[in-house]
């Protein structure tokens, strides 16, 4: 019998790969999308016939328990959110609904529907915030600086607190920065291999960048769904963190992306402008991921330096055309 799988969020970068993966490994694929008054299908167009979409959304009770009764899942990925660390200054109770409340939402649909499925939480490194302690490791105290980061938090724990109380087969996976050619342009990665691609091909002058000092813990989202879909196929639901255990800065980044590009020094195409600076930054993130390597057996397999070039390649493709 092929397993059913449904996965909030499908249609962002995360949700494109991990469909991709299932699809490999022989399942059904579900998707809820939201009734958006643009359709961003982009990323999953390659698949559409292959996959069963459902229009819900986590503000909306309702339609995540139709949503779930149509698809019957055996493994639900809850990836939809207000993905965006900076939109969630400027919407930060939107961010809350989304990010934290819709967590609970959906495990309220779960417990309802199908209290044996297995699910999976998206937690993210931003819970960590003003870290406490380098590297951070499942054990790690949150300290989020953002409002994306305290609605993480809230997700977080609501999951924590369903396994714990209703026995559900409920796991959150603390991914840190995972990037892609599929991750959206306002993302720092991407912004900057974009342009960097667009400078060298006489479509864009220059680069607005905040903060060339920042360091970040960067692996590549591909590898990071397969962590994901391990998480859910242990007998015992847990907690992990997935992450490379090294940090880059955004300026490393640059120069990688400029020199994949052909440009030589970036010096002269980049422009610091204070706009593009968090009003709280992040200090030290760095996972350990070495618990997700003794009980799942992953480890990342791209460097940040090969996911940088890749996406600089996929970028020129794109703009070629």
């Amino acid at each position: 019998m092929a397993k059913t799988a449904l996965i909030t969020g499908i249609t962002g970068q995360d949700g494109s790969y991990l469909a991709e993966l299932l699809l490999e490994q022989g399942y059904e694929v579900h998707g809820m999308v939201r009734r958006a008054s643009t359709e961003k299908f982009d990323r999953i167009e390659h698949l559409r016939d292959k996959i069963t979409l459902h229009q819900g959304d986590l503000l909306d009770q309702r339609s995540l328990v139709d949503t779930f009764r149509a698809a019957q899942p055996d493994e639900i990925y809850n990836l939809a959110a207000m993905s965006f660390v900076a939109t969630s200054w400027v919407q930060p109770t939107l961010t809350a609904e989304f990010t934290g409340v819709g967590v609970t939402r959906v495990l309220e649909a779960m417990r309802e529907v199908c209290p044996e499925a297995r699910f999976y939480q998206a937690s993210s490194s931003e819970m960590f915030g003003k870290v406490l302690e380098v590297p951070q490791t499942e054990d790690t105290p949150f300290y989020p600086r953002s409002p994306y980061g305290v609605a993480k938090a809230y997700g977080h724990f609501i999951t924590v607190n369903y396994r714990e109380s209703y026995d559900l087969h409920a796991t959150s996976g603390i991914l840190f920065n995972h990037e892609s050619p599929r991750r959206g342009l306002e993302f720092v990665t991407r912004k900057i291999t974009w342009h960097a691609a667009a400078i060298k091909l006489g479509q864009k002058k220059e680069l607005r960048l905040g903060n060339l000092d920042a360091k970040r813990d960067w692996g590549y989202a591909k590898d990071y769904v397969e962590a994901m879909w391990l998480m859910l196929q242990q007998d015992k639901a847990e907690d992990y963190v997935i992450a490379t255990n090294e940090t880059h800065t955004v300026q490393e980044c640059v120069e990688i992306a400029f020199d994949q590009a052909g440009l030589g020094s970036y010096e002269p195409y980049v422009v610091i402008d204070p706009a593009f600076v968090r009003p709280a930054e992040v200090d030290l993130l760095i996972g350990d991921p070495g618990k997700a390597e003794r009980d799942l057996g992953w480890k990342p397999k791209t460097t940040f330096e090969e996911l940088i070039r890749l996406m600089v390649d996929a970028d020129l493709e794109l703009l070629k055309q």
